[in-house]
């Protein structure tokens, strides 16, 4: 797809507006990308990008790749991935910016047979050129995204390539997977030359079998990463939130037995809370195999058989079993064995659902004080992965008073997810379904299913996560009605032992406001977003209001704020000051506690974060600026205010 194209000029504005080169006049800035082999390699790709034309992406300027893939080419999802052991690929990749994609396709539009992900070297008597050199080219680190590792890729949206040199010393009898913690947002994984998978979506783990193409001593790994976006993706072209390309979790090789566990769910029973049911599927075992699962701690160990689909069902009790919750977030290592295959996974037990109006959690009503967060990297922006980066947000959090986070818009990596098992934080973990997808486009379904799936079995046994969203902010039509109500079911299909929601657009008139979505008829929780003192009406106003809710289910008011600048001050009526942020939330916190069936809150945002959509210079500047705290870590008024009403428990009820 071919955005309107704007002039080249506008395109020089975005630059200056929201680039890193602070201070320097447009022209020497633009000029200075001329300089190196890189620049020449972006000048013309980067202004074309700010002005809305994209190159090279599939489905437009060229379809997907053809090519034969040399290996099985579907990836697969390894439940607990990140908790085996593994030969990290993280560090310095060499990496080449290829807006035209001349790596991978001719002249014509043909996919080359010569391609960049060969790794060719260049030797004498070659008949031809080699324009390309891995080994000479700039380096990026991963995990990491490429927009705020280097200033002259800060606006680049395209196809990066990525290589890699390695040594692997292959077991005799084993089989190896490339587990990739996400790469943004379409990518192509070579090993060796021979192409090993394709995967799309941008914030889920994956898993592809290198097996066949791995040798015993060096190896190469080469990887195209598109971060286009796309008006049949999931997410869409526009967001409110920063377009971070690369390979942004980390990355590395996981060897196993012929015969493995792939995937697995441990949960408590809803009926008595003393039971521990769930499966173990093992890959490509026989019926009758042997399955056995240990909590060394609690002395307590089962077996079971698989059946012909490969799957054990699991069913015990552990006597002296402690629930996990926010006051006491306990967790046991478990231990799964089948044959020569064996993990560790560290999981707490707990149970979540819902009565009437009411969130029970381990049977007792709970009242869900949250706050909102995106996965960006505090002080140093770009995509948050770490664990350092979770400890802060996260801490953060708890310092505000939470029990609960909602985790926008995406799937977060697995670092966020066992940190808020270890706080005891609950979590709202959300599918990017955002805004006006095309919903009525059936590959488009196939997508954001595909992307529930990672995200479900990846995720299913972090006893934080209690909700699965799917969706933020999406228009009222039959289509999208459909869409995500065939969502929902399929999570449930997947896993029935977690709460299904979405955030709803809500309307009104004068001060009443309306939640009437009939996608609120699929979710066993109402999500709602309104920001009431902000995008409509005066702080003061947001008392006046009440809600009609037409679905006698729990509440909660994912999303209600007001921007601030950290530092700017003023009246509690100036526009962007702490002030006005402070105020606001005084009001909404009197409005809310109204509202009879609200069970949970997770205003906007707990961190300014980067959005390309905000561009107010001075204010803004590239940020959305609805944080409780600035993205260098600075608290502001509103910050102390949702604190102390969090604190003193003067907001919402549990029951």
């Amino acid at each position: 797809m071919v955005a309107p194209a704007v002039s080249i000029f506008r395109g020089f504005q975005l630059v200056r507006r929201i680039h890193p080169c602070e201070g320097v006049l447009v022209k020497v800035c633009m000029n200075r990308f001329a300089l190196s082999l890189r620049r020449n390699r972006l000048l013309g790709a980067a202004t074309l990008i700010a002005a809305g034309v994209v190159f090279g992406s599939y489905g437009s300027a060229q379809s997907a790749p053809t090519g034969t893939v040399d290996t099985n080419s579907k990836p697969i999802v390894l439940t607990g991935g990140d908790e085996r052991p593994a030969f990290s690929l993280n560090g310095d990749w060499h990496s080449i910016p290829d807006p035209y994609y001349a790596g991978l396709y001719d002249f014509h539009g043909h996919e080359s047979k010569r391609g960049w992900y060969l790794n060719l070297k260049a030797k004498p008597g070659d008949t031809s050129p080699i324009e390309y050199d891995f080994a000479q080219s700039p380096v990026l680190h991963v995990p990491g995204d490429w927009n705020t590792q280097d200033p002259e890729l800060f606006l680049y949206e395209g196809p990066m390539w990525y290589e890699k040199d390695f040594d692997y010393n292959v077991k005799p009898g084993t089989r190896v997977f490339l587990r990739v913690g996400a790469a943004n947002y379409k990518s192509i994984f070579w090993v060796n030359g021979k192409r090993i998978c394709d995967h799309t979506g941008g914030f889920t783990a994956f898993a592809c079998e290198v097996t066949p193409a791995l040798v015993d001593g060096h190896n190469f790994i080469v990887a195209v990463v598109d971060d286009t976006r796309r008006a049949d993706g999931v997410p869409t072209t526009k967001t409110d939130w920063f377009n971070y390309g690369g390979l942004t979790r980390e990355i590395g090789l996981i060897d196993v037995p012929q015969s493995f566990i792939d995937q697995y769910d441990l949960h408590l029973n809803r009926a008595d809370r003393t039971e521990v049911d769930g499966w173990v599927h093992v890959m490509n075992s026989q019926p009758g195999e042997s399955v056995e699962i240990s909590i060394p701690e609690l002395k307590a160990t089962t077996t079971a058989k698989t059946d012909a689909s490969g799957r054990a069902a699991i069913q015990f009790h552990p006597a002296g079993l402690k629930l996990w919750s926010p006051e006491s977030p306990t967790l046991y290592r478990v231990r799964l064995t089948a044959g020569a295959d064996s993990l560790q996974d560290e999981i707490g037990f707990r149970t979540i659902e819902v009565r009437g109006t009411e969130i029970l959690l381990n049977g007792k009503p709970v009242f869900l004080r949250g706050v909102s967060i995106h996965a960006e990297a505090p002080y140093r922006t770009g995509r948050a992965w770490s664990y350092k980066d979770a400890a802060t947000l996260l801490g953060w959090a708890k310092e505000l008073g939470c029990n609960y986070v909602r985790l926008a818009h995406y799937p977060h990596d697995e670092a966020m997810l066992h940190t808020a098992d270890r706080l005891g934080l609950m979590v709202w973990s959300e599918n990017p379904v955002y805004w006006a997808v095309e919903f009525d486009n059936p590959a488009v379904y196939a997508n954001a299913q595909n992307q529930l799936d990672e995200e479900i079995n990846t995720s299913r046994n972090h006893a934080s996560i209690i909700l699965w969203s799917m969706a933020n902010e999406t228009p009222i039509n039959d289509a999208r009605t459909k869409f995500i109500s065939t969502l929902a079911d399929h999570a449930r299909s997947l896993d029935p032992t977690r709460l299904i929601t979405a955030a709803l657009l809500v309307h009104g008139t004068d001060d009443t406001k309306i939640v009437d979505d009939p996608l609120g008829a699929a979710l066993d929780v109402i999500g709602t977003n309104e920001y009431i003192g902000w995008y409509e009406r005066h702080p003061e106003d947001i008392d006046k209001f009440t809600w009609k809710i037409a679905y006698q289910k729990p509440v909660i008011m994912s999303e209600f704020g007001a921007g601030a600048k950290a530092g700017l001050h003023g009246g509690p009526d100036d526009r962007w000051t702490e002030e006005y942020q402070a105020n606001v939330y005084r009001h909404q916190i009197v409005m809310l506690n109204k509202i009879s069936q609200l069970r949970g809150m997770s205003p906007w945002v707990l961190m300014d974060f980067r959005s390309p959509v905000r561009v107010l210079p001075g204010i803004q500047d590239g940020f959305n600026r609805k944080g409780l705290i600035s993205d260098q870590g600075q608290k502001k008024q509103a910050f102390d205010v949702l604190q102390k009403a969090y604190q003193d428990k003067t907001v919402g009820k549990p029951q």
